[in-house]
């Protein structure tokens, strides 16, 4: 069995977390030569830096990455309230949490099951390209539905969405940049179409969005770049959740036959995946000034990879961590992150999640198949399973 050479491979490995846990027990926070940046895995060293006032999501000297600086993804990229810091920070982070916590959860849950039944109608039949479709496209098609966009806009908006993910994650390639700038063009030209022709009468994400931005004086640009934003928010993570959901699944047969019988049990199964496989694997700070953080004396400038997977089956927050139980007493994880910048997407991605895993169970599909080893989505940070052609059949009562 292999061993990932790094934190970075460890995302897309088909089993990280052996790894993980040697990195927690022998180096919670050390620097990694190889890599050029401090490396956190312990519960305690991830808490520390997510909550440490010195430790940014961008480097003071450089804002918007150097590759996309005056470009349309750099431009909306500068305005994203989960990258930026600072005094423009705390007015946007309470309009779009605010703006979340306005969402009811049957409301959310009522989009994403028709938004699920109707994306399955629209890739069928669900052959294994199908599958991975399905993960991607639904946290876009159930977000691009709460913020009030036609249904014939939602395979564009999700594959720009996509393709505007891929261009701005850490070791974008030039092809991504390319498809990423012009999705970013296209993703702001349908927002800013649909931020003029929307109305205050009908209750919508944007609606209760665009009112909490210009009661505190926030301007339409930075409104359309936090639209972008919620699509952007719910790509990967969702996407990843329901996929490593499906597997996780098919590794416990027990449990699955248990969650056909009572989809009430669903919810803690997604909890217990956001913790155990989780799809965002790591995050990253950046140290704003000279400090000891975490025990570490760290200089302006230097790089913190977090490993939030790593943290999420430490032994000191959880017992018996490396196994997988929907019905564990606590199921608080670092997969959302901790302190100001933690995602207030939490209760979204995992409506949407479980309108699509149970959308895919009562359409017969079978996961036994997908407890074998999958490939990866390459990514740095995001864990998304692709599935083959011997990962999806229906089953007979399908």
């Amino acid at each position: 069995m292999t061993t990932p050479d790094n934190p970075l491979t460890a995302v897309t490995h088909h089993d990280p977390y052996s790894y993980y846990a040697k990195l927690v027990k022998k180096h919670p926070l050390y620097w990694d030569s190889g890599l050029n940046m401090w490396i956190a895995s312990s519960a305690k060293s991830v808490a520390a830096v997510l909550e440490h006032h010195g430790c940014r999501v961008r480097p003071a000297n450089e804002p918007v990455p150097t590759a996309l600086q005056g470009t349309p993804a750099g431009k909306l990229f500068g305005s994203l309230v989960r990258m930026t810091d600072g005094e423009s920070h705390c007015p946007l982070k309470q309009v779009v949490t605010t703006t979340l916590a306005t969402l009811e959860e049957d409301h959310i849950a009522d989009q994403s099951r028709g938004c699920a039944s109707y994306l399955l109608e629209e890739i069928a039949p669900l052959e294994p390209a199908g599958l991975t479709e399905f993960t991607l496209r639904l946290p876009a098609y159930s977000v691009a539905a709460l913020l009030g966009f036609s249904s014939d806009q939602w395979p564009a908006l999700a594959r720009w969405t996509g393709d505007l993910a891929r261009c701005i994650a850490p070791g974008t390639t030039i092809t991504q940049m390319e498809r990423g700038q012009h999705a970013a063009r296209e993703l702001q030209a349908m927002t800013a179409r649909l931020l003029e022709t929307h109305s205050a009468a009908s209750p919508s994400l944007l609606t209760q969005l665009t009112a909490q931005a210009r009661a505190r004086g926030i301007d339409s640009a930075v409104i359309a770049a936090n639209v972008i934003g919620f699509l952007l928010q719910a790509h990967d993570a969702t996407a990843g959740l329901i996929g490593n959901t499906l597997m996780a699944l098919g590794r416990e047969p027990h449990l699955h036959h248990r969650v056909r019988e009572e989809p009430t049990l669903l919810p803690a199964v997604l909890r217990e995946v956001l913790r155990h496989d989780a799809p965002i694997q790591n995050t990253r700070r950046f140290v704003a000034y000279d400090e000891i953080i975490a025990g570490e004396s760290m200089q302006a400038g230097d790089t913190i990879l977090v490993l939030l997977a790593a943290a999420n089956r430490d032994s000191a927050r959880h017992v018996d961590p490396e196994r997988f139980d929907p019905a564990r007493q606590s199921q608080h994880c670092f997969t959302f992150g901790l302190g100001r910048h933690a995602c207030p997407g939490e209760t979204l991605a995992l409506a949407i999640a479980e309108a699509g895993v149970a959308e895919l169970l009562r359409s017969g599909v079978s996961l036994e198949a997908l407890a074998g080893e999958v490939m990866y989505r390459e990514s740095l940070n995001a864990r998304i399973p692709l599935f083959r052609s011997s990962h999806v059949t229906l089953s007979s009562t399908a």
